[in-house]
């Protein structure tokens, strides 16, 4: 049998330390002083890059803690903690998108000499403590993650991955029927690749899932991105496209989650959220495949 060799190794770009982990078949690139955003996910066997930025060229930057999540470097996947919609929940002012993406993440260098990326990060406004861990096998990405409380009471907590996708001709959503009977039947789902949304921008959520996986696959070239995950730790998938009706843009976005609210207000008001007991922890998992 062969053995697909890993490696990893710290590039340098617009002045920031770039995490990069590879093999053969696939490559995913993190900048944790960027809230450890993962700004590139590659199919090396095609060339396919599934990651989204702006028209122009990717600009990486930091940003402070008051800024909206618009003027932010808009690349690639950020996470959504503990909430996405600003929003004021047991007197904290949550910002827009959450509190991680424009916060620095340490590196556990002992994890990196293994070729793991281990990245952690402190909430400010939050009592938590948010540790991803990233390792790759064959074509899979395998993202685990785990949330510890500082609180010495029970917690609300609304978690999304939000992945920004670069959309190609050809390319189709894939669901199980069980989740696709979910979306009410909403048409732009079914055509990805040219839908116009009303407004210019749409998004759904489909929820409690049976199943947690979906993918997006090129009907052209084969190539496929697919996440999978447990429902039974997050029951929601969220679903985005803008067709430049936000801020002019065109991407889609598949965004695992654990709730069907932006608003972590809404979501614990509906029990639609995660729940950490005082000083308890919370672990979930994300697994991405690529190839063709």
């Amino acid at each position: 049998m062969n053995t697909i060799e890993n490696s990893f190794k710290v590039r340098h770009e617009q002045g920031f330390a770039v995490y990069v982990l590879s093999n053969q078949r696939i490559e995913i690139a993190v900048v944790p002083e960027l809230g450890a955003k993962i700004i590139s996910l590659k199919n090396l066997e095609t060339g396919r890059e599934w990651m989204w930025h702006p028209p122009g060229g990717m600009k990486l930057f930091r940003n402070g803690p008051d800024d909206d999540f618009s003027k932010s470097p808009l690349v690639g996947i950020d996470e959504c903690l503990p909430t996405i919609a600003p929003c004021s929940w047991r007197g904290r002012d949550l910002p827009d998108h959450g509190e991680l993406w424009n916060t620095p993440w340490s590196v556990d260098h002992m994890a990196w000499k293994g070729g793991v990326l281990k990245t952690r990060a402190r909430l400010d406004i939050s009592p938590f403590e948010f540790e991803r861990t990233i390792e790759l096998q064959d074509n899979e990405i395998r993202i685990n993650y785990q949330l510890n409380s500082r609180s010495g009471e029970e917690e609300d907590y609304l978690w999304a991955m939000h992945a920004l996708l670069k959309l190609h001709a050809g390319d189709r959503i894939e669901l199980p029927a069980s989740t696709r009977r979910l979306l009410n039947g909403e048409a732009w789902i079914d055509a990805l690749d040219s839908a116009v949304p009303a407004g210019g921008c749409a998004k759904a959520f489909a929820g409690p899932l049976r199943e947690g996986w979906a993918g997006i696959v090129s009907a052209d070239t084969g190539d496929r991105l697919e996440f999978e995950w447990d429902p039974a730790e997050n029951n929601t998938l969220g679903l985005w496209l803008t067709r430049g009706g936000w801020h002019g843009y065109h991407h889609f976005a598949l965004e695992p989650t654990n709730s069907d609210a932006d608003a972590l207000t809404v979501a614990a008001g509906r029990k639609r959220c995660g729940v950490v007991a005082a000083s308890g922890s919370a672990r979930w998992q994300i697994c991405f495949r690529i190839g063709r």
